[in-house]
């Protein structure tokens, strides 16, 4: 791996300088065990714990096959998918990898007692397999996470539809939390040129969800001039909707939980902002009846805020607490897009407000390869920054999954790979120096929060000694209120 870093850190490495390195037998990698699967059998969901089930080990380096290349990773993110994995919920991945196994004798490499999971990379080509012409060694990319083998028709007007879709790192082996990653050709594209290796893994899942959902005529079409309601809009997913709203001409409605969350949508460009937790909203008066009095008083905030006008789009994510609310504000013919159901699987809503008022849902599942570019040019362009708040070690990738899970981040979690210390990849200085305070947005904001965290344990240490230290009451179990759970971060599968 020592080569490999060298060739990649040095400038005068070449293509075939690259293509002439040895390949190691092994490499290191995050993964979970498929014989540990019932660990955390009989616990809540809030009280299972990535740090247990997410293990370093060295595996084999997967024999490289047709259309596909093998990648140094230099850096990664956690995505909650990856949280999902690691806690076993709501299955196993194993039974994905088991049924990509039988598929063919090249995918039976996938089918494995373990699983390196991952969906996000930036990094450099090492070696392409058969069929493979536009990358080369050398190329430094950055990999979205849609697999697809697209031998049926289906797939071929919009590749999501592909019966063969699948979430590489999630459904697929060989994922990006490790040294090394297996993709497919066609989820290569290039890394953009301004940003550290760090700062290039971290859009790529999240991104390319919002634009898909968003702004392809695949999602709701957003045009200039809509009003966007944006559940968690600080948060993994909710940044990058925030941003492409932004950019796009459209008005986005956020909706956070916290003063902090708050001023980052501030920072970002938005104006029109809702802190759900201050203004104390509550659409369900318990587990099994919502309150239409709360969608109403919603609505008519959201109007307050955007000069009388209802929402043209809700960008879903939340899941069940929201989703009422979500139908109910939307305005006549407009558009509830949803990828994901953090808060429950199990969406519940007056059929009446979307029946006749001509609504419409429109599920939404990552995106397909023209999505992903598109959505990665943006950033490549200086549109979309990263969000990008804290970066750990490969070894801390369980601590991680532990911080998504728990909700104590903002924007993305990055992961080292390769990389020997963040700040490294820059290629193109200039641009970056135009977006460096976009850039660091989400860093400065984490770094504000963690100092005034401190400062207030140290004051309520002093005030209340018996409370116990700051690190003690956040390893509590209990995982937030239902609004903080409802502005959780979003993975899209």
């Amino acid at each position: 791996m020592k080569e490999i870093l060298d060739a990649i850190q040095s400038p005068d490495t070449t293509a075939a300088d690259f293509a002439a390195l040895p390949m190691p037998d092994s490499y290191r990698a995050v993964t979970v065990h498929k014989d540990e699967t019932e660990m955390f059998a009989g616990l809540p969901t809030a009280e299972k714990d990535p740090r247990k089930s997410l293990h370093l080990d060295d595996v084999p380096v997967p024999e490289l096959g047709p259309g596909e290349a093998l990648v140094a990773v230099m850096a990664s993110s956690v995505n909650y998918n990856s949280v999902w994995t690691s806690i076993f919920e709501p299955l196993p991945t194993f039974g994905f990898l088991e049924r990509y196994g039988k598929l063919s004798e090249l995918t039976r490499r996938h089918d494995l007692p373990y699983h390196v999971i991952g969906s996000d990379l930036s990094g450099v080509v090492l070696r392409t397999g058969p069929g493979v012409n536009v990358w080369q060694p050398g190329d430094e990319v950055v990999a979205h996470c849609l697999s697809v083998e697209l031998e049926s028709s289906d797939g071929h007007n919009d590749t999501m539809l592909d019966p063969e879709q699948r979430i590489w790192g999630f459904e697929t082996n060989f994922g990006g939390l490790a040294e090394l990653a297996l993709v497919k050709s066609n989820q290569l594209m290039p890394k953009p040129q301004h940003l550290s290796w760090e700062e290039a893994a971290a859009p790529g899942l999240v991104n390319s969800t919002a634009y898909r959902q968003l702004v392809s005529r695949n999602g709701a079409g957003m045009k200039q001039g809509d009003n966007v309601l944006i559940w968690g809009a600080s948060g993994g997913l909710g940044s990058y909707a925030t941003q492409l709203a932004l950019a796009g001409g459209a008005t986005p409605v956020c909706v956070v939980s916290s003063d902090q969350k708050a001023d980052i949508c501030r920072r970002m460009g938005a104006e029109a902002i809702i802190d759900r937790t201050a203004e104390g909203y509550a659409f369900w008066r318990d587990e099994h009846h919502q309150d239409p009095r709360e969608w109403k008083r919603f609505g008519k905030r959201i109007r307050e805020l955007t000069g009388g006008e209802d929402v043209d789009i809700v960008f879903e994510h939340p899941g069940r607490e929201t989703f009422g609310a979500s139908v109910y504000v939307t305005r006549k013919g407009g558009t509830i897009v949803t990828c994901a159901s953090t808060s429950g699987y199990t969406h519940e809503y007056d059929n009446r407000y979307l029946w006749m008022s001509l609504k419409r849902i429109v599920g939404s599942h990552f995106a397909n390869y023209r999505e992903a570019w598109e959505a990665n040019r943006l950033v490549a362009k200086g549109r979309i920054h990263p969000t990008l708040s804290k970066v750990y070690a490969l070894e801390d990738t369980g601590q991680a999954a532990y911080d998504v899970h728990r909700n104590r981040h903002q924007g993305k979690v990055g992961v080292l790979a390769l990389a020997p210390r963040e700040g490294l990849g820059v290629r193109d200085h200039t641009l970056r120096a135009r977006h460096l305070d976009a850039i660091n947005l989400f860093r400065d904001a984490s770094a504000e929060r963690t100092d005034k965290h401190s400062r207030d344990a140290s004051a309520e240490r002093t005030n209340n000694p018996d409370r116990g230290t700051a690190a003690e009451r956040t390893d509590s179990p209990d995982r937030g209120t239902a609004a903080e759970r409802a502005d959780a971060p979003s993975g899209n599968v």
